[in-house]
């Protein structure tokens, strides 16, 4: 894998973006993907500066979840926001991480990343509804580093 963009298809981004809007209809809470090659960082590490970057911190409700991917390094992190992380157990993103993992495992990247946000959606509408005057705050698209 030479290339961030040899990882999925346009076809698979396309289907995580609607993995995403779909999640995000029965929750406020805002999920993004991003996806790079490498990092010479620890791999939390740069998820979170990734998720300043998308400033996925300034949702009003503190409930962003990044989902970060280092194609190279065989290697993702998914990190929440304040919100999120002061009501829930330490191991709630376990079972997101577990399925994602089997996936990852046969070498099933899309179906991995898009049953993790759907499961993801459905961990985070039990703490954070989808609210009457819910807006997305962050874009669906998948950013790429």
């Amino acid at each position: 894998m030479s290339k961030v963009e040899d990882f999925l298809t346009k076809e698979e981004e396309q289907e995580i973006v609607e993995a995403i809007r779909v999640a995000e209809k029965n929750t406020s809470g805002e999920i993004r993907v991003h996806i790079e090659k490498t990092t010479s960082k620890a791999h939390y590490d740069r998820a979170l500066e990734v998720f300043h970057e998308l400033r996925m911190d300034e949702t009003r409700l503190q409930n962003g979840v990044l989902l970060y991917f280092a194609v190279d390094d065989k290697n993702f992190v998914i990190c929440g926001d304040k919100g999120i992380n002061d009501v829930v157990a330490a191991d709630f993103w376990h079972c997101t991480k577990d399925i994602m993992s089997n996936h990852f495992k046969s070498g099933n990247f899309k179906q991995g990343i898009v049953d993790g946000i759907l499961n993801a959606g459905e961990q985070l509408k039990k703490y954070f509804p989808s609210l009457e005057d819910d807006t997305n705050e962050l874009s669906n698209e998948i950013s790429k580093g």
